[in-house]
């Protein structure tokens, strides 16, 4: 008896601590105290950050300024309208952040994605895949400066490259696809309980928020009763559903959820911080990526097993898509903030007619109980 009264003891203590964040927090207050708005923050995740690459060799203005790429290549359908200098020192730049020579990746370096025999060559569907991304990349950067860029700060300091996604691997390293199958391990008959998850920060939320919410177009939804009514499809379903896709954004960035809210009143738009109006616009950036770049290759992608590169499917046959995570990997400004863009000017893209709306409606947005109509 004593020796089990022992083993409680020392037991007990490393079970509770078990469901804690040990080690020091950062603490920073919005405004008056009492207004429901302190952000705490893990100082450890500063180390997530990483290094950032630097830039293949210096691109002078005299470079950025020679022959086209068009004229001297076939087949450039991309970056065409860059230099040759420009267009080589970007090509080495992506090798670097994708398939970097000496690295364990199938075919690394250039012959990731083209034949060596025939650098023209789209034979290989990693060549395709990547001027795919190009073109994301371009639309990134020039259309969506609503999700990442700061008032007064000049365009080319905020913004992506490949690098902010993938850090060195073929396939970014936070993705997700549809259906993912029950990644519970809880014994029994759940009554129609959710799972416990990572993909919503092990809340026993629904464990899937992406489907409907960053690839579909379902409207965000908070409700405050059990039913539907006439002015809300809010039911206790779709609820969940977005406290998981909440749970995964203060998750995948880092933070908690006075980063976008005020704790006094979750759903008032008034009270919130700006930051809300960002989400809100990245949550839709996350859906042009993932139905107008990645779901839009359709059959580019190869079938499971059938892939020199691994699989680029999920378990049910749709690509490997993107979430919040993909970019800040646990951290509010991805790379810590650091403005790689400004190096790679191919990658800013032109901006054509913009592809987003000018302002969030307040019955528009995440979060928002019993809404007058539908989110667009």
């Amino acid at each position: 008896m004593k020796t089990l009264t022992k083993v409680f003891a020392i037991a007990l203590p490393a079970l509770l601590l078990a469901g804690c964040e040990l080690g020091s927090k950062e603490q920073q207050q919005t405004g008056y105290r009492g207004t429901g708005m302190v952000q705490i923050a893990d100082p450890d995740t500063k180390a997530q950050v990483g290094e950032v690459p630097a830039p293949p060799y210096e691109l002078t203005p005299e470079m950025i300024n020679g022959d086209r790429a068009k004229t001297a290549y076939q087949n450039v359908q991309v970056l065409g309208d860059v230099s040759v200098d420009e267009f080589n020192y970007t090509m080495l730049a992506m090798t670097a952040w994708i398939a970097p020579d000496g690295s364990n990746v199938k075919d690394a370096g250039c012959t990731y994605c083209h034949n060596p025999e025939n650098m023209a060559s789209d034979e290989k569907y990693t060549k395709v895949v990547a001027r795919k991304m190009l073109q994301m990349t371009q639309n990134i950067n020039a259309n969506w400066k609503p999700h990442f860029a700061q008032a007064g700060v000049p365009q080319e300091n905020a913004g992506v490259t490949c690098w902010t996604c993938h850090r060195g691997n073929p396939v970014p390293v936070n993705n997700w696809s549809t259906a993912v199958p029950d990644p519970g391990k809880i014994a029994g008959n759940k009554r129609g309980g959710n799972t416990p998850a990572p993909s919503v920060a092990y809340a026993s939320l629904n464990y899937d928020p992406f489907s409907d919410y960053l690839a579909g177009k379902e409207s965000i939804r908070v409700g405050g009763k059990a039913f539907p009514t006439a002015a809300s499809n809010a039911s206790i379903q779709s609820t969940e559903k977005t406290y998981g896709l909440m749970m995964h954004m203060s998750q995948g960035l880092g933070v908690n959820c006075q980063f976008c809210h005020n704790s006094n009143n979750f759903a008032k738009w008034t009270d919130s911080t700006p930051k809300r109006v960002n989400a809100w616009y990245g949550i839709r950036m996350v859906r042009d990526i993932n139905n107008n770049y990645i779901t839009a290759l359709g059959d580019v992608w190869p079938a499971n097993g059938k892939g020199i590169y691994g699989n680029r499917r999920g378990p049910h046959g749709d690509p490997l898509k993107v979430n919040c995570a993909t970019c800040h990997q646990g951290v509010n400004k991805p790379l810590g903030g650091a403005k790689m863009l400004k190096d790679y000017p191919g990658l800013k893209g032109a901006a054509p007619a913009p592809v987003v709306a000018a302002t969030p409606a307040p019955a528009e947005t995440a979060a928002v109980a019993a809404p007058a109509k539908p989110a667009a």
